[in-house]
């Protein structure tokens, strides 16, 4: 079994050695020292290293500083600092940087033994975890979406239901809230699964562009046709094809489309027959169709025809507690693709997640989390300034409980309150243990914690 590798960092060279000596005198750790913060970026970018031991105060970069690239660039690497100068100051500077322990020389090898088999006890459990979610895609929602609320739970069991069917189906939902994802997962459980899936916003282009990638062109129809093209139509021959604010579609292109779905052919432009084509259409739109229809604007056959399946799909204002779960399932894949450690969420910035009204949905959820990752790279926490101004705006709601009840009873809301309240302060806040008793996930938990009032 190959022995964890530690990176030791200390200008002072005599302590360095000694360290290094009582590290590797049991055989347990293979040791790598250097002496500044450069010097321990390199070996980092250049070696596999298991955890990094560092110094706090050392010329150049600090321990603090080298501790905030770590988490920033190898967020897998803990990072245990060590000072002389020991003081609750330096221990909270150093947790703030991200540190897992901190150590006040002169300590004893087994002291720094213990911290160091905690850490890579802590790293080992966090790669297992990383993996099997890389491995099953595991998140708490289902069909590709996150989400556990009864809006959605209702939107998974039509989307099992109805995406065996070949029948046309038309998504409806305000900008924003999915209906590709959900367009997906009807393909994702078809016949077609095993087809193309491809998707076309109609609002994206002009009429004239938009009717060839749909239905082709030959050679020479228009002026810059110098080849033939089978249109996005063809191209998805036994998938989906997913039409994107369909309620765009020209008047002059809403006949052409009706004759696919009734008569499954199409003809390119500028040709002299109809093809037949094999494929199954999935629309959405975030206007009123019906009204559309009333107006004139959409045909009514064609109305029909797409939505022979009607699915809605819900706001992000009506989701409740969901908004904390996509939040954090954002921060988790923004700090994989930043390569640092997602900042968490405390309870007042949740308080303004839950309150705002979301009317850009989840799209502007992952907007605002973006921001709010970027402004907190010095902090590595989320604070209510680093909000959009729109969150910070109104009262949050935290009006007393109703009175209307009978002397002795209470509202089955506060029974709850008080019941998962006195569960976390029985296992002395630990949120994961607190959960495991309570029977729901820790996500849950830390929504139904930032509704209540301290």
């Amino acid at each position: 079994m190959t022995k964890p590798t530690v990176l030791l960092v200390d200008d002072d060279h005599e302590l360095r050695e000694l360290l290094r000596e009582q590290l590797e005198a049991k055989g347990h750790y293979s040791v790598v020292g250097v002496g500044n913060a450069n010097e321990a970026l390199g070996a980092l970018s250049s070696q596999a290293i298991d955890v990094v031991v560092t110094d706090l105060r050392m010329p150049g970069n600090s321990g603090t500083q080298l501790c905030k690239e770590v988490v920033r660039l190898f967020p897998e690497v803990p990072v245990l600092l060590m000072t002389a100068f020991g003081s609750l100051d330096s221990a909270i500077e150093a947790i703030r940087a991200g540190a897992y322990d901190f150590l006040t020389k002169p300590f004893e090898p087994e002291r720094l033994e213990l911290s160091l088999h905690r850490a890579l006890a802590d790293r080992s459990l966090r790669d297992e975890v990383r993996e099997l979610r890389r491995r099953t895609g595991k998140r708490p929602g289902h069909a590709g979406m996150v989400g556990t609320s009864p809006p959605m739970q209702r939107l998974y069991e039509l989307i099992d239901r109805v995406g065996h069917s070949e029948a046309s189906v038309l998504i409806l939902g305000e900008s924003g809230t999915g209906k590709e994802l959900v367009a997906r997962a009807l393909h994702d459980r078809s016949r077609r699964s095993a087809g193309a899936f491809v998707a076309l916003n109609c609002a994206a282009m002009p009429e004239a562009l938009l009717e060839s990638e749909l239905f082709g062109h030959e050679r020479g129809a228009f002026t810059d046709a110098r080849t033939a093209r089978r249109g996005l139509l063809r191209e998805a021959e036994g998938g989906t094809v997913f039409l994107d604010e369909i309620g765009d579609l020209s008047p002059t292109l809403q006949p052409k489309l009706l004759r696919v779905l009734q008569e499954r052919r199409l003809r390119p432009v500028g040709g002299d027959r109809e093809v037949d084509v094999d494929v199954r259409v999935l629309a959405a739109t975030h206007h009123d169709l019906r009204t559309d229809v009333d107006a004139g604007n959409f045909r009514a056959d064609l109305y029909y025809r797409l939505g022979v399946i009607t699915i809605d799909v819900p706001p992000l204002r009506d989701r409740g507690d969901d908004v904390l779960l996509l939040a954090e399932v954002f921060l988790d894949e923004i700090a994989v693709r930043e390569r640092s450690a997602p900042p968490e969420i405390p309870n007042d910035v949740a308080r303004r997640l839950l309150a705002y009204d979301w009317p850009g949905n989840v799209r502007e959820l992952h907007n605002c989390m973006e921001r709010c990752v970027a402004l907190a790279q010095e902090s590595g926490e989320i604070r209510v300034e680093h909000l959009p101004a729109e969150l910070l705006e109104g009262v949050i709601d935290e009006s007393p409980l109703p009175s209307e009840a009978p002397p002795g009873f209470l509202p089955l809301e506060e029974v709850e309150r008080r019941h998962i309240l006195r569960v976390v302060d029985a296992v002395d806040g630990n949120k994961s243990k607190a959960a495991r008793i309570l029977g729901i996930d820790r996500k849950t938990l830390h929504a139904r914690l930032a509704r209540y009032e301290e």
